[in-house]
């Protein structure tokens, strides 16, 4: 069964987790497939602007399946060799996959987001909390560790001690807290979630396609590169985005006194 279901609304896809039943519990072994091709779609085609990932039913994600754990069927199943290898096709497939996404990638957490959940749900460049959304890592309580990349990702959003307790505690967060710890942008009423991560998609898709595509990989290469470098990449850019015509666009519009039309040239 397709774990994603995907919607087009302009310039902006909706991927949508489809196992409710399940409470969006994943991966199954095809997982980082779907998701590695998906990406590898909206990457290609300039015609996308943003995407906004979100969960069916109450849960965003669950994360890994407790009774394939337990039953060492499946993602688990095999010697540690194995293992290993079935996470860096499937679990890092996935992971690497939504992080390497061109365009903008808002995440719309409508319920509980737990390991691997929370940790995609971090990915997102923005990131919009229902009111009943949570956050866990209970790696700890499993016997297990962040096999998904999460102790580089966590840290980096809401910074080492509290990751730390995070981790180490296995205590899951409300909505709330997450607020002010700063793993998301913003806690909305549940049943306007959709509306706000549509709001907020639709701002993006409104930016020049090329320009907003920069920008993001500036603010991502910016986590790992001293200044100077930052400086050089930021000026090489800087040189191909003036000479598009949405630049020219985007300063006429600003002039003109009315909103931009960028085409992606």
């Amino acid at each position: 069964m397709a774990l994603i279901q995907e919607q087009r609304e302009g310039a902006i896809l909706v991927w949508t987790f489809t196992r409710p039943e399940r409470l969006n519990a994943l991966p199954d072994l095809t997982d980082g497939d779907e998701i590695a091709a998906l990406c590898e779609r909206a990457n290609a085609d300039p015609s996308v602007s943003c995407v906004v990932l979100t969960g069916e039913g109450r849960a965003f994600s669950a994360g890994g399946d407790l009774k394939a754990m337990k039953d060492r069927r499946d993602l688990f199943e095999g010697s540690g060799a194995a293992i290993r290898e079935r996470y860096r096709r499937v679990v890092h497939r996935i992971v690497r996959a939504l992080y390497g996404l061109e365009v903008p990638l808002v995440t719309a957490v409508n319920g509980p987001a737990m390991g691997l959940g929370c940790d995609i749900a971090g990915l997102g460049d923005i990131r919009i909390a229902s009111d009943k959304a949570s956050f866990g890592i209970p790696f700890m309580k499993l016997g297990i560790i962040p096999g998904d990349g999460g102790s580089w990702l966590l840290p980096r959003n809401v910074g080492y001690n509290r990751a730390a307790e995070m981790l180490f505690t296995a205590r899951s967060i409300d909505a709330e807290t997450a607020d002010k710890w700063g793993l998301v942008n913003r806690v909305v009423p549940h049943d306007s979630l959709m509306d706000e991560a549509m709001a907020t998609a639709r701002q993006i898709a409104g930016q020049p396609p090329q320009a907003l595509r920069m920008g993001k990989t500036l603010l991502r290469q910016g986590r790992d590169m001293n200044f100077d470098q930052m400086l050089e990449m930021s000026a090489a850019m800087q040189a191909l985005a003036h000479l598009t015509e949405d630049h020219i666009e985007g300063v006429t519009a600003v002039l003109e006194k009315r909103p931009g039309q960028f085409s992606g040239r």
